[in-house]
């Protein structure tokens, strides 16, 4: 079979290009709800508001998916998201946003961007086999794009508030999702298969398998991998952490520490820049190096540290290299769950796998902000920035001391009664990749850092 890259690089220019638009959003939407709000725990709701509905879309939208097609759901998803977006600051810009008006608003662009962003995962994997590209190669390349969508679009963020204010941001960003979608209706086939369908007797297929059925599918799938349960569990806090650090912790020291949305761009974006800078070297040397000392060792320098920072430093070049490291540390861990997850799910099982592990792992987001919002106001920042802190040192300790995760660096074994499906085959010249270690589903591109 002939290798075309066409698909594989259109799906991630679109995803680059709606990733910039949503980190911009990341730095702009908090600045927004503060300013207008002028409340921590308003800003909190409004995160809660919007991830909220985004995991419940991974988690019960795969079987729907499955039904509409991978690759229509994400072009209307990301056409529903712009306007979802849009009308944030148009209605802010004719005086008529209420509060309440910005949570529903908030929260059918997380409903939306949910559906996407799952219905993409679903359409990467064949667009990598269609390539030949292997899968640890080319979920850190995904990574990478993401980590530099962040590098680029927080500081552009920062930048454009002071000039332009976060209204405006925000209409940038609801454009971003237009050309995204554009993108994936251009250079995406509606037909991209590189595997043979499940044989006759597997299961009822997509389009006609009930939507419960389906569902419970997916949930068997998950049940027999102690290691899934928990490397969800892990992310389940981490997120949840990160969730709170993204959508207050960060803001609240930006605006009542430092005083400035420049400050707030450049932190995001020297996590960023040592993400893309680890994320390169990764991408290297992904097939030579063991995968769980990568992600044990880079777990653990990724997370506590950045929170103990803002907790405990003044100067902001320090706290800048904290984050700076954090991202060097974190690059591998996004490919790694990727590649284990891709190369072991069945293709009729993905949507409904990916999306069930990305909720379970991202479960904690909208709790994130909430708990952010409430910590700020009732312990003050210093305090929640350590008590987040103490959370996420505690799970990404449990690798070293729980020997189920040495089953990273193992051979998988196919759970029963599923057929799994064999990986991109690698380009002429290419050292083959290590066996995966996880028969189990994916935990980034489903559970994503």
């Amino acid at each position: 079979m002939g290798r075309d890259r066409r698909p594989l690089v259109g799906l991630l220019v679109a995803e680059g290009v709606s990733l910039v638009g949503s980190r911009m959003s990341m730095v702009a939407l908090p600045w927004f709800t503060l300013v207008v709000t002028g409340s921590a725990a308003r800003t909190g709701v409004v995160a809660f508001a919007e991830m909220l509905p985004y995991v419940l879309a991974c988690a019960l939208g795969g079987p729907l998916i499955d039904r509409v097609g991978a690759r229509r759901t994400s072009i209307v998803a990301d056409l529903g998201s712009a306007a979802a977006v849009a009308t944030v600051p148009l209605l802010h810009l004719a005086g008529l946003l209420r509060f309440g008006t910005l949570i529903g608003l908030v929260a059918v662009a997380g409903l939306l961007r949910g559906l996407g962003d799952t219905a993409k995962r679903v359409v990467f994997p064949e667009t990598v086999a269609a390539a030949g590209t292997p899968m640890t190669r080319a979920t850190s390349m995904h990574d990478g794009l993401s980590r530099l969508a962040t590098l680029l679009g927080a500081p552009l963020a920062g930048l454009l508030i002071a000039v332009l204010d976060a209204p405006l941001v925000l209409l940038l960003d609801a454009g971003t999702f237009l050309v995204g979608a554009l993108l994936v209706a251009l250079a995406v086939p509606k037909r991209l298969r590189t595997v043979e369908p499940a044989p006759a007797g597997d299961g009822a297929t997509p389009d006609r398998e009930p939507y419960l059925v389906a569902l419970r599918a997916g949930l068997r799938y998950l049940r027999h991998d102690r290691l899934v349960h928990g490397i969800l569990l892990m992310l389940l806090v981490t997120n949840l952490a990160d969730a709170a650090y993204t959508a207050v912790l960060t803001p609240v020291w930006a605006s009542e520490v430092v005083r400035s949305s420049t400050a707030l761009g450049l932190l995001a974006a020297s996590f960023a820049l040592g993400a893309v800078l680890g994320n390169v070297v990764f991408t290297v040397v992904a097939h030579r190096v063991p995968r769980f000392t990568v992600f044990a060792v880079g777990f653990l320098l990724a997370g506590a540290p950045r929170f103990v920072a803002l907790a405990l430093l003044d100067r902001l070049w320090v706290i800048y290299l904290v984050s700076f490291v954090a991202g060097i540390s974190v690059a591998a861990i996004n490919p790694i769950l990727g590649a284990v997850s891709f190369e072991r799910i069945p293709e009729r099982l993905r949507a409904r796998v990916l999306g069930l592990t990305h909720a379970a792992a991202w479960a904690g987001i909208p709790l994130g902000g909430l708990l952010g919002g409430l910590a700020v106001q009732e312990l003050r920042l210093p305090v929640a920035c350590l008590v987040f802190a103490g959370a996420y040192l505690l799970v990404t300790l449990l690798p070293f001391v729980m020997p189920v995760w040495r089953e990273l660096d193992r051979p998988p074994t196919p759970p029963a009664g599923t057929r799994a499906e064999p990986p991109a085959e690698p380009p002429a010249g290419t050292p083959a990749e290590p066996a995966t270690a996880l028969a189990g589903p994916e935990v980034t591109g489903a559970p994503r850092r």
